[in-house]
């Protein structure tokens, strides 16, 4: 693993199969998934290989390690191809909800990765990992409504809130968050609005409707959406196509759209 924005990671690729209905029936999947569950630590989180350079803090050497923000789009994989969950689930969640603290959850490594942590304060929260935190719990029962949830969800709509004043991590919410993009790998509008939408008490809130209204600016005469921005590795996609409206983007909208609809 080299950068976390990245469609092509193997984990981004697995999740966006995943999200289109395959599972591990197909070969290919399953037997990702077995290599996965290959490398786990003493507390229960699973691990992808990863090279932090010296000069970042890191050893320079390829290591099975975690990030906080790679662990959990690797428990969700799991979640949503049907493992054991409180075998090899829960206790990887347990240990990450551990690190939540106020502002949300910080930028985290495993021991493995040495004394490596993203451009920013120490005491500040890393907005992706908050993200995915967030969207992981969104699917767990037990902690959808937990306070740990409720934190990571009010530090995006802070962030957003915020926007013009705090880029914790050098993550920011301007212009080039707000365009429209897929697949939902990384953090930007449509990636944090997808993941609000999926907890009812956001969709009263003014600073989620105000992201929603940004998003419905967008929408063409035909209710379809197009690709403000694109992946290169994705460019032979309809949402790598920056002039035609893409059924895939659109979905992506009107599946935040109907969880709006079922809380009316």
């Amino acid at each position: 693993m080299t950068s976390h924005k990245n469609p092509d990671l193997p984990i981004q690729k697995l999740l966006f199969l995943l999200d289109l209905g395959f599972d591990t029936e197909i070969p290919e999947i399953k037997k990702a998934i077995d290599q996965m569950l290959l490398h786990k630590d003493e507390n229960g989180v699973f691990q992808s290989m990863t090279n932090v350079p010296k000069h970042f803090g890191g050893t320079g050497q390829d290591v099975f390690s975690w990030c906080l923000c790679d662990a959990p789009l690797l428990l969700l994989a799991l979640y949503k191809t049907g493992a054991d969950y409180n075998k090899l689930i829960k206790p990887g969640i347990d240990y990450l909800i551990s690190l939540c603290r106020s502002n949300g959850f910080p930028c985290a490594v495993s021991e493995e990765l040495g004394k490596f942590r993203g451009p920013g304060r120490k005491d500040d929260c890393c907005p992706y990992a908050t993200l995915i935190m967030a969207d992981l719990l969104s699917y767990i029962p037990e902690y959808k409504d937990s306070p740990t949830a409720l934190t990571a969800v009010n530090s995006l709509l802070d962030l957003w809130e915020n926007s013009n004043e705090q880029h914790p991590y050098m993550f920011f919410m301007g212009t080039d968050f707000r365009k429209l993009k897929a697949p939902s790998c990384w953090y930007d509008l449509l990636s944090v609005a997808g993941t609000l939408s999926k907890y009812n008490f956001t969709h009263q809130d003014p600073r989620f409707l105000e992201m929603m209204k940004v998003i419905r600016s967008k929408q063409n005469e035909e209710g379809l959406f197009i690709a403000e921005s694109a992946y290169l590795k994705m460019k032979d996609w309809d949402f790598g196509q920056k002039k035609i409206p893409s059924t895939y983007l659109t979905y992506l909208c009107y599946m935040i759209f109907e969880r709006l609809e079922q809380t009316k």
